[in-house]
């Protein structure tokens, strides 16, 4: 295998019994530590690039490899908590009940107490809520909340970090700050990501790859 963080062969991913074509084969590569944004209109494919690779959806057609193991493929389909992914969602989906340090830790619950709380405070470090630990998620702006939810996906130390238009509900003068603090943690961090988005503007920002999605490289014609 190469020695690619992730790879996309091919894949292909329909809804209602196969008539409704999503991805029609879609594929991409990209290396150990790399930035890479999936550029393209709302409805193009690009968040159901993102479930492939997580395990939400299943491929049909083609494969997908995390590092040199094989995840998907028509008769494959390793489980979503298999997969050594993690994903930032477009509304965070932190736990409300639940603190920043609390949310951070869920992802680690098997490792002993010592070990979640070194890597807990080290990641509120990384991302400088130190001061709002034990915070809820009401209590902490957007931007803050979405910081939280990039450490929380980080802690595990996943092999990619998938990103679904993760500013999208952010104010613009928000957005750009909030982008370039996440740039540069995952750059801190040395993490491997694949982001989507629809606006240009924050790919240019996030500085990686840009990869630009039409409708008719990756869904059938009139999807």
């Amino acid at each position: 295998m190469s020695e690619s963080a992730l790879r996309l062969e091919n894949i292909h991913v329909a809804y209602g019994g196969g008539q409704h074509r999503v991805l029609n084969g879609f594929s991409l590569a990209i290396g150990k530590g790399e930035l890479t944004c999936l550029l393209g209109a709302s409805g193009c494919g690009k968040t159901t690039v993102l479930r492939a690779i997580a395990g939400f959806e299943r491929v049909s057609v083609g494969a997908i490899y995390i590092a040199s193991q094989q995840v998907a493929g028509p008769r494959l389909h390793l489980p979503p908590e298999k997969r050594q992914t993690g994903m930032v969602f477009q509304d965070y989906a932190l736990f409300p009940h639940l603190t920043a340090e609390e949310n951070i830790a869920f992802g680690l619950r098997r490792l002993p107490r010592a070990q979640q709380s070194q890597r807990v405070d080290t990641l509120l470090k990384m991302v400088e809520l130190g001061s709002h630990a034990r915070h809820y998620p009401h209590q902490l702006s957007g931007g803050q909340q979405q910081r939280v939810a990039l450490a929380r996906a980080l802690a595990p130390r996943p092999q990619i970090l998938l990103l679904d238009e993760p500013f999208s509900s952010l104010d613009s003068r928000t957005r750009e700050r909030i982008g370039q603090e996440v740039r540069d943690i995952l750059r801190e961090a040395g993490q491997t990501a694949l982001m989507v988005t629809h606006s240009e503007a924050e790919a240019q920002m996030m500085g990686g790859n840009i990869v630009e999605v039409q409708p008719g490289k990756m869904t059938s014609p009139g999807v």
